[in-house]
């Protein structure tokens, strides 16, 4: 490859733990005053330690005047004899990937229980995220519940609403016909930071509270048939969560006729993990996560909106006329580039592979547009198989840097119709001061030095 015309790029992914124990409470203290200056020094000092000569070169190149000697000196691990089978009962990554974690952010929360970990979304591939770097929300805190003893009940808010309440042990739910779907799963806070201005450094920060999964578990609607519930004044369903902060939801009934809504225990292929909601939690898609009720107990059949603590204090949207809009679920058409994105360092000029997600919670991504111009210019994305309703879609597009500035961004659009909008676009409808439900356009700044920052177009 090295005699092609056009030479592979090659990047530097971006520093990870750059804060330690005393950054994050001075994190903490600015977080109060409306200030970042300590976790965007900090950062900055990372890069630059990344971007020591030493660091920056491969581990092993390529010698420029001889023979490989990864390949003419045999490896050890050809010609000696492996690891025994199964000295792991689970598997684990490689030692080598072991910087491939969840992370919390510094100061977002006061306490770690009701905290938040963000999926490292610019080092994975494809579109499903392993259930071990799955992002977290906890009100407070996760806890692993033994499954013999957990129930889920069903009943009406009045006597009429559901015939015949019923109480299902997690052996009765498993016995039931199941099924499986992919979906994302996203917070309604995601990229919330973001709202008034650049905030935090890399992808994973930015965009790392969503994750997409294969769920196995029982439609919902087969659990209320059996149960008898009024499908025509039962309108509503209120979702109720086993954990301390006594999480309920509100989930339009339409949504559960459907079918798509799922009282899921499997993820992945296997039970969902304690920190997941195991053994049992509620599969909405297309809907922000905190109405997937983890821990899922009991579900209450009603004829208006519950007006849940969850939903007319947090998880609302507060307009530029200063009234709350409520009830606002559905997660809206999505994308962000995660390669090359915020911390990376590209080393040459020559090609790369823009490649990064997409979603939408109205249906499938339908396309996927690149611009590497800050959006004075755009190219159509790949997009990569499977693309799948309400799920995240991978996309990519070839790019040749030329090592000049460039502004990356990428624009999706959904069956819908629906297209991705600007941060000018949403903040003339929404303003600067909410927190949830931010889906503007992500940019990334490649400087002449290769360095890629976070930033905002006006």
């Amino acid at each position: 490859m090295n005699d092609s015309p056009i030479a592979n790029g090659r990047l530097v992914k971006a520093p990870e733990s750059f804060l330690d124990r005393d950054g994050v409470r001075a994190v903490h203290a600015e977080a109060k005053s409306g200030r970042r200056d300590f976790m965007r020094r900090a950062f900055a000092a990372a890069a630059a330690g990344a971007g020591a000569p030493a660091a920056l070169a491969q581990a092993n190149p390529v010698a420029a005047n001889a023979g490989d000697p990864n390949i003419l000196n045999l490896p050890a691990h050809s010609a000696g004899l492996g690891q025994a089978v199964v000295t792991d009962g689970y598997g684990k990554p490689s030692k080598y990937e072991t910087n491939v974690q969840r992370r919390q952010s510094p100061g977002l929360t006061q306490t770690a229980q009701s905290s938040v970990s963000f999926a490292p979304l610019q080092s994975m591939f494809g579109i499903v995220t392993p259930s071990g770097l799955h992002f977290e929300r906890h009100h407070q805190g996760w806890w692993d519940i033994d499954p013999s003893k957990h129930r889920l009940m069903i009943n009406g808010s009045d006597d009429k609403l559901v015939k015949k309440p019923l109480v299902f042990t997690m052996d009765e739910l498993m016995r039931l016909p199941s099924v499986s779907r992919f979906h994302f799963i996203e917070c309604g806070a995601n990229t919330g930071m973001e709202w008034g201005n650049v905030a935090v450094p890399t992808c994973q920060y930015t965009h790392g509270m969503v994750s997409c999964s294969e769920f196995t578990g029982v439609p919902l609607k087969v659990l209320l048939d059996m149960a008898g519930a009024d499908y025509k004044r039962g309108r509503f369903v209120l979702a109720e969560g086993a954990d301390g902060s006594s999480m309920t939801r509100t989930i339009p009934m339409e949504l559960i006729e459907s079918g798509e809504v799922l009282v899921a225990y499997g993820q992945n292929g296997e039970m969902l993990r304690p920190e997941n909601g195991y053994p049992l939690r509620l599969v909405v898609p297309g809907v922000q996560g905190v109405s997937w009720v983890k821990y899922l107990r009991r579900i209450e059949v009603g004829d208006q909106p519950y007006g849940t603590k969850d939903e007319i204090i947090h998880y609302v949207d507060l307009m530029p006329d200063g009234r709350h809009r409520q009830y606002s679920s559905i997660q809206e058409c999505k994308s962000v580039v995660t390669t090359p994105s915020g911390g990376q360092l590209l080393l040459d000029k020559g090609f790369y592979s823009i490649s990064g997600l997409a979603w939408s919670g109205r249906g499938a991504v339908k396309r996927v547009d690149v611009s590497v111009d800050g959006g004075r210019n755009w190219r159509t994305a790949h997009l990569q198989t499977p693309v799948l309703d309400k799920c995240l879609t991978r996309f990519n597009i070839d790019w040749v840097w030329d090592g000049k500035p460039a502004l990356i961004q990428s624009r999706a659009s959904d069956s819908t119709g629906y297209v991705q909008p600007t941060y000018r676009q949403l903040r003339a409808v929404r303003g600067t001061r909410s927190i949830y439900h931010n889906n503007a356009v992500q940019t990334w700044l490649v400087q002449e030095g290769g360095e890629v920052k976070n930033v905002q177009l006006s």
